[in-house]
C-alpha cells in the first residue's frame, strides 16, 4: 500500500489528470488515488495523505461514477470527503455475475494489463480472447504471461497458441517464483506505471505477484492436485506496490467474466474474420451456407480455424445480449411473442 514518502508522480499522476483541476480547486481540494475499494469505504494515498474515507455514493448515481481501483478523486482537504472522479485514462468493466443488468467496475487508469494463464490444463484460448477483447476495448496494452513454466514439458508449446491470437501479441512465459525469470516483466512496472493482473484462480497470479512485490503481500494456497484448478485468494482489488516503482492491480478470479459494450474490442481481437466478412457477397452474411462467403472460403482453404469463428459468434452474441438496455430487451421479448402467437393463429386458426 502507499506511504506519506512517495508523491503524486510515483501514483501514476500525468498531465492528464492535472489539467482536469482548476488552480482555484487547489484551495480547498486535494487529489487521491484510490489504492482499494471495500464495502462503505475507500483506501486512498496522496502527497502526505495515506487513510481511510468513506465512498459517500449516492443511491441515484450511475454505476460508472462509483470509484474503482486507480481512480484519481478530489476530496475535500478539511472533510477528506470525496467531491468528484477525474476523467479516466482507461476503465475496465463486467456485467456483474449473475441475471441482473448491473454494471461492474474492475479496474480505472490502467496503463498494461498481463493475462495470466498457466502452461497446464488452465490454459484456455477461448478465456484469453475475452480478457484480450477487455483489454483492447479499454486500449490498454495487453501481455499474455504464461506461468508455471518450469512445470511444464514443452512450455512454448502455450506460447506459440497465444501468440496465433493476435499479430505482435506478446506473450511471456516464467515461472512465477523466481525473480530473475519474471524480470521480462519489467518493463511494464516502472515507476508512475499502473499494471492490472487478470486471469482465473489456480493460474499463479496471487504467486506472481508476490515475486514482483518482493513480498508476501497476498495469501497463496496449492491448487487441487486432480484438475489444476485453485481456490480464490483475492477477495478485495487493491493496487500493490512494485519494487521497479509501479503499482500492480490485483483482480480476485472471475469466474463469470461477461463481456458488455465492447464492439470495438471484439473487432480489433476478431480483426481477420472482420476483414474477411467484409468480402463477403452480402452485407448480412452469416457465414454458413451464403454462396459466396469469405469466411467459408476461408475455412474451407484451411487458412481461418473454425473453432474462432465459433468462438467470435460467442462473444459477438453474449456482447449484444449483455449491451441490450432492459427496455430493448422488453421491446424483443413482446416482438418475439407477438409473432409466435401470430404463427400460432394461423397454424391452429381461434381453436
Amino acid at each position: 500500500m502507499a506511504s506519506q514518502n512517495y508523491d503524486l508522480a510515483d501514483l501514476g499522476w500525468t498531465s492528464f489528470f492535472s489539467s482536469q483541476i482548476a488552480v482555484d480547486d487547489l484551495s480547498s481540494l486535494v487529489p487521491v488515488r484510490v489504492m482499494a475499494v471495500h464495502r462503505g469505504h475507500l483506501s486512498v494515498a496522496g502527497a502526505d495523505i495515506d487513510t481511510s474515507i468513506p465512498s459517500h455514493v449516492p443511491e441515484n448515481q450511475q454505476e460508472e461514477d462509483h470509484p474503482a481501483v486507480g481512480d484519481w478523486l478530489l476530496i475535500d482537504k478539511q472533510t477528506r470527503r470525496p467531491q468528484r472522479i477525474l476523467t479516466r485514462l482507461s476503465l475496465f468493466k463486467r456485467r456483474a455475475p449473475g441475471t441482473g443488468r448491473r454494471l461492474q467496475l474492475i479496474a480505472a487508469n490502467v496503463d498494461s494489463v498481463f493475462i495470466v494463464s498457466s502452461c497446464n490444463q488452465d490454459f484456455n484460448i477461448a478465456r484469453l480472447e475475452r480478457y484480450l477483447v477487455l483489454a483492447r476495448e479499454a486500449g490498454v496494452t495487453p501481455v499474455i504471461v504464461l506461468t508455471k513454466a518450469d512445470l511444464a514439458e514443452e512450455p512454448q508449446d502455450y506460447a506459440r497458441q497465444a501468440r496465433r491470437l493476435q499479430p505482435d501479441l506478446l506473450v511471456e512465459t516464467v515461472n512465477a517464483h523466481n525473480p530473475l525469470s519474471v524480470a521480462c516483466l519489467s518493463g511494464w512496472c516502472a515507476k508512475g506505471q499502473t499494471v492490472a493482473f487478470m486471469g482465473s484462480s489456480g493460474v499463479g497470479k496471487s504467486t506472481l505477484i508476490n515475486t514482483l512485490t518482493g513480498a508476501a503481500a497476498i495469501a497463496t494456497r496449492a491448487i487441487r492436485e486432480d484438475d489444476d484448478k485453485g481456490r480464490h485468494t483475492t477477495t478485495a482489488r487493491a493496487l500493490h506496490r512494485l519494487e521497479q516503482g509501479g503499482w500492480l492491480l490485483d483482480t480476485p478470479g472471475m469466474r463469470e467474466l461477461q463481456i458488455t459494450d465492447v464492439a470495438s474490442g471484439l473487432e480489433e481481437v476478431f480483426d481477420d474474420i472482420v476483414s474477411l466478412a467484409s468480402a463477403c457477397r452480402f452485407s448480412d452474411c452469416s457465414h454458413q451456407t451464403e454462396p459466396d462467403c469469405a469466411v467459408q472460403a476461408a475455412i474451407a482453404e484451411g487458412t481461418l480455424d473454425p473453432n474462432r469463428l465459433n468462438r467470435w459468434r460467442k462473444l459477438l452474441a453474449e456482447e449484444q445480449y449483455n449491451s441490450e438496455s432492459l427496455a430493448e430487451r422488453r421491446a424483443r421479448y413482446r416482438a418475439f411473442g407477438k409473432m409466435v402467437r401470430s404463427v400460432s393463429r394461423q397454424k391452429f386458426g381461434n381453436r
